[in-house]
């Protein structure tokens, strides 16, 4: 942050140097340069005021300077064609100036070549071919200058050491100005307050705050600008407190602050979270009239909007000038952050109005509002504007327009801007990915990571967050453990949002013991931590667990938020605890001031509806203050099939598809009740509403993944190429449970047919079929993970837990609703589900 001051300072010693002659006029000589300069002869007839008889090298060269000053570079090759013209030859000050002139304007090439071409060369002359270099980075071409000044025996004196320190400092190589400093000490210049403030910045740059104190101390003349840069980097390096105690150091000494200082003590305000003193030193800008300055009134803006105090922000902005762009896109970006995205819009209009030209940074965050808002009408007119300013190869620009077409759904505008863009990083990656997750296309997902991977793409923390996301809503452990072995490798394996998704992942897929494993191990963790694990043993029928690390959570002091209860009510309707879950759900509202949301009405119909107690569940509904959610009477009538309340559930469904008329689950779970009741005439009416609406059922569908590859049953299939050993197997299946007790269950049939074709009808079932199918292709003693999208039947729960101990072999189900883990004859949802 001092660089600026630093320039400045490089900028006055040029000045000196350029405004007193050096040197003495050379005889005339031919002087020899390329032919570049000769379209530019016709100007000539501009310098026939000068004597022809006398080649005047001072008059040229203050000529010169005023080319520079008046950034008229065609008057500036006419002087010098004019030079060339009149055989003279300039004198050293003269050959620098015109040298100056041509790495000012970015001539580069002329001014490699007029450097070669200079009958003489001094310090002042390799210095600025190596500032040149340094503004077109060409940073190895600037270290060779250097090293050549330095062969050729030149002076270096604090102009080269300034300078050179810069080019550090712009190569990102600060830390080689401790090689810098030795040479400085030798040489003596360590007290020169010009090199000290060079040095200073190159080690505030790298972090070592410690030798800049040490360079800051032995500055013998102490100005503001020495002053200015030890109080940055102190508030660059967060030490703040120094910071502070520097600037009220310099304002004893009679010093006044300028810009610069103003900015490094409201970034060290900020860092100490010191409001008051922030305000007080806006007041002290204000004394001072810096409040006008650009400079200081972004660090204004930037130190009210840390604190959230936008309002204050929004009235220092006003009273700032508002011709440059950067206020304004300070504001619009801060506005969005601050999930205001309304207001940042609005300020993006007033901008249009004032005329004011937004740049790439403006367009990135008035993109991210419209994201927020999933505002695809505004992000598509933003869209357009983009490509009129021909900044739609920006990357962040072009990452800005992927999130808002990701975020209104249209994934494949999103998917066209990636593939336009010849400027894409990991955030571009980041945002497909993230997309695709978010709009529930996880396979998608997983190829993108994949490319990015054979890409050599660097992923990061968000990367593998969102993996793992695809992962869990895939139920697909094996890629799952690959990523984690990947994040092993890299320094995310200690990140908390990485280790948070690592927890929900195992959880999801079947693992839980993982999952607690991750936890265990986690150096840090934070609610979303906790809520992974409370919901992660709720989702596999631990309930006891859930509600002992709930325990734990408010025994360490965190406070419990909306999704920890979700969690909890979760884990007491899983194992129908009613009285701990109506204490935990009054004690949510009563001890901790959150208020029910829909999410929580829905697992307590479902707690009191599972068990039966369906007028309290009407009751608690009455109580919602507003119309409960297709969610809630969904749960209603899942209650009401359990406990054959043929009415209540008829009432609940007609509810549910009054909300959603094309729901083929609530058609279903109508229908079974009807079946079970024997009303046929009713079952009969439901299909035929069914077929009339057009509403097909979702066939019952299991996989399991083995080797990479997932397998897919559907009930009855009869088309998997290894059907014949999955029927053998069921017959063993089959025989190995009846002797151990089991007794086909054909309440579960809901047709009219007879109990040998119930019997089959049981057996074609499709986790059979994948539980079947596993216990052929994996290994003896793996566990086998099966995937359902229905849920289990209570024949199969009973056949399942059967097979688990005639097979010796540990099998999880995850259906619709949640885990079961069959062990040795006992389900770990002990029956209740």
């Amino acid at each position: 942050m001092i660089r600026l001051p630093c320039r400045r300072r490089l900028l006055l010693v040029i000045n000196y140097f350029c405004s007193n002659r050096i040197g003495s006029i050379c005889s005339i000589q031919k002087c020899g340069f390329s032919v570049q300069s000769a379209p530019v002869i016709e100007q000539r007839d501009c310098f026939a005021c000068l004597p022809y008889v006398e080649f005047n090298s001072h008059a040229y060269a203050g000529m010169l300077q005023q080319s520079i000053l008046n950034v008229d570079p065609a008057r500036g090759k006419g002087l010098h064609c004019e030079i060339l013209k009149r055989v003279g030859c300039l004198d050293l000050f003269a050959w620098n100036i015109l040298l100056n002139m041509y790495v000012k304007f970015e001539l580069l090439t002329d001014a490699c070549q007029l450097f070669e071409e200079m009958p003489d060369r001094n310090t002042i002359s390799f210095v600025t071919l190596i500032k040149g270099f340094t503004q077109s980075c060409l940073f190895t071409e600037a270290v060779a200058l250097f090293v050549r000044l330095h062969r050729e025996g030149h002076e270096l004196n604090p102009f080269v050491f300034t300078s050179t320190l810069k080019l550090l400092v712009t190569m990102e190589r600060a830390e080689l100005g401790l090689i810098i400093h030795a040479c400085v000490l030798k040489l003596g210049h360590d007290s020169n307050a010009f090199v000290g403030t060079a040095l200073i910045d190159a080690y505030s740059v790298s972090g070592l705050v410690d030798f800049a104190s040490v360079v800051f101390k032995g500055i013998c003349y102490k100005d503001m600008i020495s002053l200015t840069g030890m109080i940055t980097c102190y508030a660059e390096n967060d030490r703040f407190r120094e910071a502070l105690n520097l600037f009220c150091h310099m304002r004893e000494i009679g010093f006044q602050p300028n810009n610069f200082t103003f900015a490094g003590v409201f970034k060290a305000s900020i860092g100490l979270k010191a409001i008051e003193l922030g305000k007080a030193i806006h007041g002290c800008a204000l004394k001072s009239h810096y409040e006008q300055d650009i400079y200081v009134g972004i660090s204004i803006l930037d130190f009210y909007t840390k604190f959230g105090v936008i309002d204050e922000a929004k009235r220092a902005f006003d009273e700032m000038p508002k011709k440059d762009v950067i206020p304004w896109s300070f504001m619009i970006a801060r506005y969005a952050q601050n999930d205001q995205s309304k207001e940042a819009v609005e300020l993006f209009s007033q901008m249009r109005q004032e005329s004011v030209h937004p740049n790439q940074f403006t367009f990135a965050s008035v993109l991210q509002a419209c994201a927020s808002l999933e505002s695809l009408d505004f992000g598509k007119q933003i869209h357009c504007h983009v490509l009129k300013q021909g900044l739609h190869l920006d990357v962040f620009v072009s990452n800005a327009l992927m999130d808002v077409y990701a975020k209104c759904g249209h994934i494949d505008n999103s998917v066209e801007v990636f593939r336009q863009s010849p400027n894409i990083n990991d955030v571009s990656w980041n945002t497909l990915i993230v997309g695709h997750v978010n709009l529930g296309n996880p396979e998608e997902a997983l190829i993108l990571f994949i490319n990015a991977l054979e890409s050599r793409v660097e992923s990061t923390e968000v990367t593998y967050s969102s993996v793992l996301r695809a992962c869990a809503s895939l139920a697909a452990l094996e890629p799952g453990t690959q990523v984690h072995s990947l994040i092993i490798k890299t320094r995310y394996s200690h990140d908390i949002v990485v280790n948070n998704s690592l927890i929900d992942m195992y959880a999801k897929c079947g693992s839980i013991k993982d999952a607690q494993l991750i936890f265990n191990k986690m150096r840090k963790s934070d609610e979303v931590s906790w809520n992974s694990l409370i919901s992660g043993y709720s989702m596999h029928g631990l309930s006891r667990e859930s509600l002992q690390t709930f325990d734990m959570m408010t025994g360490k002091g965190l406070k419990p938020n909306k999704i920890t209860f979700i969690g909890v009510l979760a884990a007491c309707s899983n194992k129908g605890l009613v009285d701990e879950g109506q204490a935990y759900f009054n004690s949510m509202v009563v001890d901790y001031g959150i208020e029910p949301c829909m999410e929580h009405y829905t697992c307590m119909v479902w707690l009191l509806g599972r068990s039966g107690l369906f007028d309290e569940a009407l009751k608690l509904m009455e109580k919602i203050p507003c119309e409960p959610s297709i969610m809630v009477w969904r749960a209603l009538l899942g209650a009401c099939v359990i406990h054959n309340e043929v009415e209540l559930g008829g009432y609940a469904a007609h509810r549910v598809l009054e909300m959603e008329p094309q729901d083929d689950a609530a058609h279903v779970l109508l229908s079974n009740i009807y079946a079970t009741a024997k009303r046929w005439e009713n079952v009969a009416s439901v299909r035929k509403n069914m077929k009339r609406k057009g509403v097909k059922k979702d066939p019952g569908l299991s996989w399991i993944e083995t080797q990479g590859k997932v397998h897919y049953f559907k009930v009855g299939e009869n088309s998997h190429p290894d059907m014949r050993l999955i029927n053998g197997m069921l017959e063993w299946l089959k025989l190995k449970i009846k002797k151990i007790g089991y007794l086909p269950n054909f309440d579960v049939v809901l047709l009219d047919v007879q109990d040998d074709e119930k019997e089959r009808l049981l057996w074609v079932h499709s986790e059979r079929l994948a539980l079947a199918f596993g216990l052929i292709r994996t290994p003896f003693g793996s566990p086998i993970r099966i995937m359902k999208n229905l849920r289990i039947c209570g024949d199969c729960h009973a056949a399942i837990k059967l097979i688990s101990r005639a097979a010796k072999r540990d099998i999880i189900v995850r259906d619709m609703n949640r885990f079961h883990q069959f062990q040795d004859g006992i389900c770990s949802c002990g029956d209740y589900w």
